[in-house]
């Protein structure tokens, strides 16, 4: 069937068909073994601080696991409710790992429905727990823990790389953010977003417009997109797969620290292709007590200081707070 006979979409969800030119794909093999991050580091200071989102590739993460997570996930999602539920988000704790249902949490309240559900687990640290830390809930399903934590550490190493990128990008040190990542917060979500048919508006979509929590994001999307940026002229433009990259966008917590020069762009999901699509963030954080202020270097007479300190932590689960509604209502 055609996406003309699925969904009739409302004029505000219509996203502009673009080949994003104006979103580069960053080499970062050169940073991965140390033999250039400055030409990947200039890429990303145009990419970042002009969509705040890039593709990247050269990162060395093998096909076979991207594949094998995606597996994995699918698996998941197509459990009966009657064995998700008990590992619902809401039996973790402060440690917010499990299970969430259709419209169990909303990226923009009282505008967007999110019409998708999602599985989240994080890095366990022997003894530490508290917000964002603690045990992940687990499925009986053959493989998926192995899978889904060798999956976490590659995330946790291509973090750490682009992360080295974005630094130099900013002239600090390239171990500036390591400093900051001694037991860094990772959510690692599978999302599953069922496709949407008919008339469809902005009060029930896939993920409603929202920026990311934290440093960064890392995202492993299948073949079916449906991913929509906005630009800096206000328009959502699609982001495309491409083959052989992960999508990386910086959040809320590095355009403070850049005083606004680095953009956490808006982004939302849009399902109308007919089939059922996957994806897998990786929400990438520093340690929950490290401070985030902006640079002396972004802050200039023509750049006035916009930001002050926030503990990363305190900040993320403010955000949490308004998306969740158990967490609200505590």
């Amino acid at each position: 069937m055609s996406d003309t006979l699925l969904a009739m979409l409302d004029d505000r969800l219509r996203a502009q068909r673009q080949d994003f030119d104006s979103i580069p794909v960053i080499d970062i093999s050169g940073i991965r073994d140390g033999s250039d991050r400055e030409t990947a580091a200039r890429g990303m200071n145009w990419a970042l601080a002009n969509t705040g989102f890039m593709y990247v590739k050269g990162h060395g993460v093998p096909e076979a696991l991207i594949d094998g997570t995606f597996a994995a996930a699918r698996d998941f999602f197509a459990l009966p409710d009657a064995v998700k539920m008990p590992l619902h988000i809401t039996k973790s704790g402060q440690a917010l790992r499990g299970y969430t249902e259709l419209f169990g949490e909303n990226t923009n309240p009282g505008v967007t429905r999110d019409f998708k559900e999602c599985f989240d687990i994080g890095i366990e640290y022997e003894g530490l727990t508290g917000p964002f830390h603690g045990r992940n809930q687990w499925p009986d399903l053959p493989g998926f823990k192995d899978t889904l934590s060798a999956y976490l550490d590659a995330m946790l190493a291509t973090a750490r790389t682009v992360l080295e990128g974005i630094a130099v990008s900013l002239d600090l040190p390239h171990d500036y953010f390591a400093q900051k990542m001694t037991q860094p917060v990772m959510i690692q979500r599978l999302l599953h977003y069922p496709s949407q048919a008919g008339q469809i508006d902005e009060s029930m979509i896939g993920i409603g417009a929202h920026t990311d929590y934290g440093l960064m994001t890392i995202l492993a999307q299948d073949d079916v997109g449906g991913l929509q940026v906005m630009n800096r002229a206000g328009q959502w433009v699609e982001a495309s797969p491409i083959p052989g990259t992960f999508v990386v966008n910086i959040s809320d917590l590095v355009q403070r620290l850049t005083n606004d020069a680095y953009l956490a762009n808006l982004h939302r999901v849009v399902n109308t292709s007919g089939r059922q699509r996957y994806s897998m963030p990786c929400f990438v954080d520093c340690d929950i007590d490290a401070v985030i202020e902006p640079l002396p270097s972004c802050v200039t007479e023509a750049a006035p200081l916009v930001y002050a300190p926030v503990q990363c932590g305190m900040h993320k689960m403010s955000r949490y707070a308004a998306t969740f509604p158990h967490l609200a209502a505590e």
